[in-house]
């Protein structure tokens, strides 16, 4: 378990804070090299998490570096009943030889965001914050210890998932007084398991989110209310749902995990705006910023599915785009409901698509020059 490098500057209070505890029997190098080879997705897992322990009496504790394995909860715990849960999701990334001077180093992309969202979601559901610094230095830490599991494959990288969950042990519909964090990580390929050059979405009858709920929070539950309609379009060949408004069930707001983006043929880019119902993706707010740099032009605002088929039966519609940290920047060639289909241009990747997403893969591996701080090198 490797974390001596030295910690930024705005970090360093903490970076000494954190025990130290090896695994005392890490998996094999043989063994973790046939993972690496070909990681898949969120099956596979490193030597080490990242705890740090919270009560209403002392705050934030004990931050410390453990043996990934099972949690000890009590039947009572908060979060079993009243799902008290958050997490995060980001990348750190090996940067490639294409990096110059920095080639071989490894970095995270905006951290300080997924730290801002993660306290939003803990506001959200009566949750204690944890300081911005200390997330960040949680992640370094958790990829420090395991920095030998970076896959091997092109466009590899290191998942990492930062959560929280309520620990105490209480019947009650209060706010836990106790919580647990954690990082665990997984080596990632590629999240879409296809292979095909651009995704299939199915248009549930189910919704996601309501005004005045949860939808802009990373919370578990979210994402449990959408199992049942991904495995329906699962079941019918797609690789991902997409979820219209509750009040009038016409408008687009997001897919089970990513954020979408409609490229028209006068060359303007269309999203949903953000309302409450739709999470603020780290990945969306990056590319509204490259795109509109390079004198695009981008409107947050509502959009029609009836509209969105009309579009793309006239050309006025040339690419959708799905974007998020699992998948960076993803391709939509078809989308259906239960009555019908229509296909997105000629139903591969468009080349704004492709140019947006090269883009800003190429900043996060430090290929070209970050010119807004977003690359945050451990390294």
């Amino acid at each position: 378990m490797a974390s001596s490098a030295q910690a930024p500057d705005g970090l360093a209070r903490f970076a000494n804070a954190f025990a130290q505890i090896p695994h005392p029997a890490p998996m094999a190098a043989d063994d973790r090299a046939r993972i690496l080879a070909n990681p898949g997705f969120g099956t596979a897992f490193t030597d080490h998490m990242v705890e740090i322990d919270f009560d209403a009496d002392r705050g934030w504790h004990d931050p410390r570096v453990v043996p990934y394995g099972p949690i000890a909860l009590d039947p009572a715990a908060a979060v079993l009943h009243y799902a008290q849960e958050i997490f995060e999701g980001l990348k750190a990334y090996r940067l490639g030889d294409n990096a110059g001077e920095n080639a071989g180093g490894i970095a995270l992309f905006r951290p300080q965001a997924n730290a801002a969202r993660f306290n939003a979601s803990a506001r959200r559901l009566a949750m204690p914050e944890l300081p911005a610094d200390l997330f960040v230095e949680a992640v370094r830490q958790q990829v420090l210890a395991d920095r030998d599991w970076f896959p091997n494959v092109d466009g590899g990288s290191l998942y990492l998932r930062p959560f929280m969950f309520a620990s105490e042990a209480f019947l009650g519909v209060r706010p836990a007084r106790a919580y647990k964090f954690l990082v665990i990580a997984s080596p990632a390929g590629n999240y879409f398991k296809s292979g095909a050059p651009a995704v299939s979405i199915f248009v549930s009858d189910y919704t996601r989110a309501a005004p005045g709920g949860t939808g802009a929070a990373k919370c578990g539950g979210n994402y449990a209310a959408s199992l049942v309609p991904t495995a329906e379009a699962f079941a019918r060949g797609h690789d991902q749902v997409l979820f219209l408004d509750a009040a009038e069930h016409r408008w687009i707001e997001e897919l089970g995990g990513m954020n979408l983006f409609f490229v028209m043929a006068d060359g303007s880019i269309v999203t949903p705006p953000l309302a409450g119902t739709i999470l603020p993706g780290i990945t969306r707010d990056s590319l509204i910023t490259l795109a509109r740099e390079e004198g695009l032009t981008v409107r947050e605002e509502r959009y029609a599915l009836d509209q969105w088929r009309a579009d793309a039966a006239s050309g006025a519609l040339v690419e959708t785009f799905a974007c998020g940290t699992a998948a960076v920047v993803t391709p939509v060639g078809k989308v259906a409901d239960t009555t019908s289909e229509f296909v997105i241009g000629s139903g591969g990747p468009g080349q704004l698509t492709q140019r947006l997403r090269q883009r800003l893969v190429s900043i996060q591996r430090s290929e070209v020059a970050d010119t807004h701080g977003w690359v945050h090198r451990l390294t």
